[in-house]
């Protein structure tokens, strides 16, 4: 291999380095995005758990009281009924 010619393949490596470098830099700037992203969804999905988790807990009175009032309402109505 001449100068000439080391030289041409040593400039052409170069430059196949470069385009290397810069398509991993644009490919971690991707990676550090999705990543961002994904936290932002952890944060999401942790606050609608507890979000669903508030709202469960202050609807289970709601199915008691109904009962409650039904069978009063019932109790009241036999009473009716048989006090006649």
């Amino acid at each position: 291999m001449t100068p000439s010619e080391s030289a041409t393949v040593a400039l052409e490596l170069e430059k196949l380095r470069g385009s290397v470098e810069t398509g991993l830099a644009r490919v971690d700037g991707s990676l550090a995005l999705l990543v961002q992203r994904s936290d932002q969804t952890d944060k999401q999905l942790a606050d609608h758990e507890a979000r669903l988790d508030a709202l469960e807990r202050s609807r289970w009175p709601l199915a008691s009281i109904a009962a409650l009032t039904a069978t009063i309402g019932a109790g009241i109505g036999l009473y009716q009924l048989l006090g006649r």
